[in-house]
């Protein structure tokens, strides 16, 4: 059993989380993240990618709507390289109240998120796809951001300022001196050993999972796990986010992201976060939703479904899930519970999420006793980029700027082997790791050409037996598979029939060898090597 010391302990590795580290580490204080599978791996991996112009409730949730607004706009220049100026068209078809567009605009006004409508020739200039029965347009500053990237360039500007992150690295218990909370046990999955992390207070931003980590300090978090099923189509059918002009409601927004377009959401509660299904009534919703706003929609190639769960926050009973609050909640598990050094973070949405971290950590300093300003709005987060915001053309323009046709290693999302090599290098456990990193098999074969040399690349690269490579393979393309099954028609169906062929025709995927190597509920496999002999360094 390890043994480590810190001042706060941070649970969860989502945006949420991985941002009250950074504000953290900005503020000086000794700060450490558990995150029990990769970063991102629950609901922030899961979501439509939309950054909110907080148009979506400003009738509904004026204070969302305020927080998003000025979120958005914060964002954008502290991160700029994982978000995309797509701009937002509230548009009012021939299903929604025309009443609702007054109001819509009044409440923009009020929330200081700018607005104006455009006329409808405007709008089919800049979006010819659009269903041209539309009645009235409205533009405001929505966009599109990469929630994988934006994750990973937080964790590295903590760690810039001395902050540490362990993934896969499971939270099984909360160690406690009376009523106080003084550590955290965790378990390294990868190596399966116990860790125990003391510390002077615990974070809690667990979102959807937030309510059992609050269970193991005596404590309650009534956390609301709302299930909501997205569906990728093959391409960008528009360029600007697509939002319906009516109350917010299921199969109203269409997101372009990358090189796809996201057909989104539903919202139902679920009994737990980890198990929920896609059912084929939400499929065909999305499909008949989209096909309102752009005709023809239904006979697009729909790419894949999934689906990632809300943490809601209920403190009184709500009939429904969308009768609550997109705002965020900040519990104080000693005022609530009687028991020091615990808070608990959730609800809000992704482009909330650096708000979020200020408002929790402005009280960690509280239950600290010191007094040490927010800086994380006004510094800009660095990496490799150039500080505008992302392009679609930019991968296409890196590739070839730097030759790099042969190697290609994935030829729908333009990946190089070095890139995927570097994602090795840099912690990625698993193929799921890299495609989190690098979108590898998000594109239209959905790993039918890349997984095998991924997996190659792996086993290469961290010297695994081929074992633990063919697991490794499998597992992805089980991954994949999940969100393939409801969408299993047309040219989609062409596709898979193709991939099943090559891995189950020629490498025969369903009986390689694995040497009993199990893949538990997890998601991730690891190879271990055999344990060092006396003497030997390990």
């Amino acid at each position: 059993m390890r043994r480590l010391r810190t001042e706060v302990v941070v649970i969860g590795g989502g945006s949420t989380g991985t941002g009250i580290l950074r504000d953290l580490a900005m503020r000086g204080f000794q700060a450490l993240l558990l995150e029990k599978r990769d970063l991102t791996h629950g609901t922030t991996g899961r979501y439509h990618g939309l950054l909110h112009s907080g148009g979506r409730y400003v009738v509904k949730d004026p204070q969302s709507a305020r927080e998003c607004i000025e979120e958005n706009f914060i964002l954008r220049r502290i991160m700029p390289q994982c978000l995309e100026d797509t701009g937002g068209f509230f548009v009012q078809t021939l299903w929604d109240d025309p009443a609702y567009a007054d109001q819509f605009a009044a409440g923009c006004a009020r929330a200081g998120i700018p607005c104006q409508e455009i006329s409808l020739s405007q709008m089919l200039h800049r979006e010819p796809r659009l269903n041209p029965a539309i009645t009235r347009c409205f533009e405001v500053p929505d966009g599109s951001a990469d929630s994988f990237w934006a994750a990973h360039l937080t964790v590295a500007s903590a760690r810039q300022y001395g902050a540490q992150a362990l993934v896969y690295h499971e939270v099984i218990g909360l160690e406690k001196q009376g009523d106080r909370v003084v550590g955290v046990r965790a378990r390294d999955v990868v190596k399966n050993e116990e860790v125990v992390i003391d510390c002077d207070c615990v974070v809690n931003a667990s979102g959807a999972w937030a309510g059992g980590i609050a269970r193991l300090a005596g404590c309650e978090a009534r956390v609301v796990p709302g299930k909501g099923t997205m569906v990728a189509m093959n391409h960008r059918l528009v360029n600007t986010v697509i939002n319906r002009c009516k109350m917010p409601a299921d199969g109203d927004i269409l997101v372009p992201i990358h090189s796809v377009s996201v057909m989104g959401t539903t919202d139902y509660r679920v009994p737990d976060p980890e198990y929920y299904g896609i059912e084929p009534w939400e499929v065909e919703f999305m499909l008949d939703e989209g096909e309102k706003l752009v005709p023809g929609f239904k006979q697009a190639r729909a790419l894949r479904a999934w689906a990632g769960v809300r943490p809601l926050y209920q403190e009184t009973t709500a009939a429904d899930t969308r009768d609550m609050t997109r705002s965020f909640t900040l519990l104080d598990h000693a005022t609530r519970d009687g028991v020091e050094g615990c808070l608990t973070i959730t609800g809000g949405k992704w482009t909330t999420f650096r708000l979020m971290a200020e408002k929790t950590v402005d009280r960690v300093c509280q239950k600290m006793g010191v007094e040490r300003p927010c800086r994380t709005a006004l510094e800009p987060m660095t990496d490799t980029g150039d500080g505008h915001l992302h392009w679609l053309g930019a991968p296409l323009r890196r590739v070839e700027d730097e030759m790099r046709y042969g190697d290609l290693l994935c030829e729908c999302e333009l990946i190089t082997g070095e890139r995927v090599r570097a994602s090795i290098e840099a912690g990625a456990v698993t193929l799921d790791d890299i495609r989190r990193d690098l979108r590898l098999g998000m594109g239209p074969c959905q790993g039918g050409f890349c997984t095998y040399r991924a997996a190659a690349l792996l086993q290469a690269t961290r010297q695994t037996p081929p074992q633990a490579a063919n697991l490794a393979l499998h597992d992805f393309l089980q991954e994949r598979w999940k969100g393939l099954t409801p969408v299993l028609w047309g040219d989609q169906l062409k596709q898979e029939r193709l991939d099943e062929l090559i891995y189950c025709g020629l490498m025969n995927i369903e009986h390689m060898a694995t040497d009993g190597l199990k893949s538990p509920m997890t998601d991730f496999y690891a190879w271990q090597p055999e344990p060092a002999q006396a003497g030997e360094e390990t």
